[in-house]
């Protein structure tokens, strides 16, 4: 332990000036003859790479522009991590003369991981300028026959362009270009619509200007989609004596015993807290009292005793191998289990009782606990990250391939933001070597840059401030920020409750508040996820003005009879049927076509999100105690329809179904149905 808390030491100096930068070369931009500006998605410029995950419809943009008025034309080209080209698109006008937009599938391939790249290329397109200059000119008779001729030797050169079969058609017309028995007007019309659109397809490119490579990170899909469920393995089966202060853990085989259920529900990741040997020091009583009581099991999150450490599990819990077969049945399920990476110790972890110099030594020769104002964590050592990186990093990347030997892939980090961001920089980029799959979702409430940086660096998801958005306003001021400006590094997973976040609007919203806040989590997002009892309508917290529950479970075993509880009021049908929407409509998957629409009502808000032909709009109440109606004013363009058109939707919630056009009337009463889910068909009615 340092004597110098604050001071790194020459070794610590050392490996922070060691860390390689992470940074990839800058893309070639403003070079070559054409101007391209503002290729998206890019991040920090091209110097790290935007994600992407498998299967995922990346919309590739770029400002593309030169001197004068001849045509031009852009294209993006999209290689795999070995250089092939997987696309090669070309490019759409946008919503202003020199945008150019398209949209790109990643394949839906899981062994595609690592980091693709892209170029967005710009060219002249001789033919379309010769074709709007001979428009003019040939029906003004200025130069028509000079104007055929130049037209004739260019199409003699589009004819390399064009695919084999085509070839005599364009080598034709350019014959009959020269022919001057035939009127000049009369000639031009042999470059019909169909050779046009021939042309247009498979332009000749002159000038041509290269953007890039810009870089791409493509992850496998669960880095992107899912819905994940929390539980605590030691309440599962537990038994308590309220009396008599007894109780008994419950066990990864008792566990295992409810996985069936979160199956059922429609979840695809089981996120377990700290599954490790709590402290006995400083042990933590029921609702974070800070006398332990006979009997009290204390907080996961107070990690490690003289029973062991990161890798080891919980004696009450079981052992390695009854892990390995809560893995095997969550596997068989189709379930993905995520674990808790939580860097800080009890003082009696072997870390701090074999004096690793990886703590804060206070004055008074004590270790520092850790604190977050006003909130106290006498059970917790946080850890120094100046006393010896290089060692620790060692270790860090040795728990993490413990587990993930065992069959764990995804790993939720606890408070990465108070932890340098260079060093998760390091241990990122080391798992994602050896192991590409594996998820790191970062549990970061905290300011937006650290938020940023996190995701920037590694971090696949990300929690994020939606718990506290209940206002339509902020609601959509948020979203249209995860899903538009951050969208190219940070992914959200969007949670309706953790066992330390429960919101005044759950307090005291009612089972209708809890219908609408998974509704909304789980259709604005890809990723959304509920801790356990949220399906139970679990509301009370500890004391007024407080997020924490009372009783709760981080401080204590808390048995749930799900058989009794399925008997009666449940929000488990509700949550089973939104999961199975989202699977069974990609447009939910998918993040960055999230688009609102107007509604003249504060406590409605409407949304529609889009991928290839399938469409869904999500229209949901706001109030969860009373009725509202509203008008909606959809953007008909955004929804590919005509402005004045009609349209069928059918409704995921009820099974009705209607005609709606571009202002429809809605009335939604939350102890009925606090939303509609609707798909649209493909056309117009």
């Amino acid at each position: 332990m340092s004597k110098f808390p604050g001071t790194p030491s020459i070794e610590a100096e050392e490996y922070w000036k060691s860390l390689p930068s992470g940074l990839l070369p800058a893309p070639n931009v403003l070079e070559g003859r054409i101007t391209i500006l503002d290729v998206a998605p890019a991040v920090e410029s091209g110097r790290r790479p935007a994600k992407a995950a498998a299967g995922e419809s990346i919309p590739f943009s770029a400002t593309v522009f030169r001197e004068g008025h001849d045509e031009i034309g852009a294209n993006v080209v999209l290689r795999d991590p070995e250089g092939k080209v997987v696309a090669d698109e070309i490019m759409q006008p946008g919503n202003e003369p020199d945008d150019r937009i398209a949209n790109i599938r990643i394949p839906a391939d899981a062994e595609l991981e690592g980091i693709w790249s892209f170029t967005i290329e710009a060219w002249a397109n001789p033919v379309l300028t010769w074709l709007h200059r001979a428009d003019i000119k040939v029906s003004a008779d200025v130069d028509a026959d000079l104007e055929l001729q130049e037209g004739a030797l260019l199409l003699e050169a589009s004819a390399e362009t064009v695919p084999d079969k085509h070839k005599k058609r364009v080598l034709e017309v350019a014959t009959a270009l020269r022919n001057s028995q035939i009127d000049p007007a009369d000639r031009l019309e042999f470059v019909d619509g169909k050779l046009r659109s021939l042309l247009a397809k498979h332009p000749t490119r002159d000038l041509v200007t290269t953007s890039g490579p810009w870089p791409l990170q493509v992850d496998r899909r669960r880095a992107l989609f899912g819905s994940w469920y929390e539980m605590f393995p030691r309440s599962e089966g537990a038994q308590v004596d309220v009396e008599g202060g007894a109780a008994l853990s419950g066990t990864f085989a008792t566990a295992a015993e409810r996985l069936p259920a979160v199956a059922d529900m429609g979840f695809d990741v089981v996120y377990l807290p700290p599954i490790h040997p709590i402290g006995k020091v400083n042990r933590k009583g029921a609702n974070n009292s800070v006398e332990a009581a006979e009997g009290d099991v204390g907080s996961p999150w107070a990690i490690g005793s003289d029973e062991g450490g990161h890798t080891e599990v919980h004696p009450d819990l079981g052992t390695l191998d009854d892990f390995d077969a809560f893995i095997a049945k969550a596997s068989s399920l189709n379930l993905e289990i995520a674990l808790d990476l939580a860097l800080q110790v009890a003082p009696d972890h072997p870390w701090a009782t074999e004096g690793k110099p990886w703590f804060i030594v206070r004055a008074d020769g004590t270790i520092a606990y850790a604190e977050n104002p006003p909130k106290k964590y006498q059970d917790i050592y946080p850890i120094w990250f100046d006393g010896d990186p290089a060692g620790l990093h060692e270790e860090v990347v040795r728990v993490i391939r413990f587990w993930a030997k065992r069959g764990v892939r995804i790993f939720r980090v606890d408070n990465p933001h108070t932890k340098p961001v260079r060093f998760w920089e390091r241990v990122l980029a080391d798992i994602r070597q050896s192991d590409p799959d594996i998820i790191f979702l970062a549990e970061a409430f905290t300011r937006r840059p650290m938020m940023r940086a996190l995701a920037e660096i590694g971090y696949h998801q990300s929690y994020t401030y939606f718990t506290w958005r209940t206002e339509k306003n902020e609601l959509t001021r948020y979203m249209d920020e995860l899903a538009r400006e951050s969208s190219p590094y940070m992914r959200p997973n969007l949670f309706v409750n953790t066992p330390d976040i429960l919101h005044d609007y759950l307090q005291y919203g009612g089972p209708g508040a809890f219908a609408i806040r998974a509704t909304l989590a789980a259709t604005l997002s890809p990723a959304w996820g509920m801790y356990a009892g949220y399906e139970l309508y679990e509301h009370v917290a500890v004391k007024p003005d407080s997020e924490e529950y009372l009783d709760s479970e981080k401080y204590q075993l808390r048995p749930r009879d799900w058989d009794e509880a399925a008997k009666g009021n449940t929000l488990v049908p509700y949550v089973t049927m939104l999961n199975r929407i989202r699977r069974e409509h990609p447009a939910l998957q998918d993040l960055r076509s999230l688009y609102f629409h107007k509604t003249d009502s504060d406590n409605i808000i409407c949304y529609s999100k889009r991928d290839g032909d399938d469409q869904v709009i999500v229209v949901c109440t706001l109030d969860p105690y009373g009725t509202h109606e509203a008008t909606i004013y959809f953007d008909m363009e955004a929804l590919d329809f005509e402005p004045d058109s009609q349209f069928r939707v059918t409704d995921e919630v009820s099974g009705g179904s209607w005609v709606w056009s571009n202002a429809t009337y809605v009335r939604l009463d939350p102890y009925v149905a606090c939303a509609h889910i609707v798909t649209t068909n493909k056309g117009t009615v």
